[in-house]
């Protein structure tokens, strides 16, 4: 387990060598992390606002009272001896959003628009992976054809970020733009 900076102050994103879950998970208070005995054990820490769980890594969003430099480690060395202790991360039987099957996926993808489904395989192939490596998570929303106007979700490191708004400005909605050739496209982001 290793930390890493983003590019979001207030959130710092652990890494580990083994797969956490095989869904994203996002948690805003405790009441929420009923499936997550890691996240749940993580919000006793009196710093920790928010907990973002993916595929191999931990964002963790703290509030202002505290410093990285304080408590990185204690929060580096308390995941690693959870994690090597085999505790449960995600308890995936008891969340209630279950992940959607690759048929379920096909099917919604299949009842979108032309438009809508040319941005969900931009955002997939280009977007997405440079959020996640910031410890963070883009989901497609929606496209209004009439206002031109793609949403977004913003997760992790991203929601609330101080940079977001001019990384989708001026990567996304640009490079949406020009893959589309269209430069009426607007993107508004939502935070999770």
């Amino acid at each position: 387990v290793y930390g890493e900076t983003t590019p979001n102050p207030s959130v710092m994103k652990f890494v580990c060598n083994k797969r956490l879950t095989k869904i994203t998970v996002e948690y805003k208070n405790i009441d929420e992390a009923k499936n997550s005995p890691l996240a749940a054990v993580l919000f006793n820490f009196p710093f920790v606002k928010e907990v973002f769980i993916d595929e191999n890594y931990i964002s963790i969003t703290k509030y202002n009272v505290a410093n990285w430099d304080d408590v990185t480690l204690e929060l580096r060395t308390f995941i690693k001896e959870y994690l090597e202790n085999g505790n449960t991360v995600v308890d995936e039987d008891k969340t209630v959003t279950k992940p959607i099957s690759e048929e379920a996926k096909d099917v919604a993808f299949d009842k979108l628009d032309n438009t809508s489904q040319q941005i969900v395989n931009i955002i997939e192939e280009y977007v997405k992976p440079a959020v996640q490596s910031d410890g963070g998570n883009i989901v497609f929303d929606s496209f209004n054809p009439e206002n031109k106007k793609v949403k977004v979700i913003l997760q992790g490191a991203c929601s609330g970020c101080p940079s977001s708004t001019f990384t989708l400005k001026n990567g996304i909605e640009n490079m949406l733009k020009q893959m589309l050739n269209d430069e009426e496209i607007v993107v508004e982001a939502l935070n999770s």
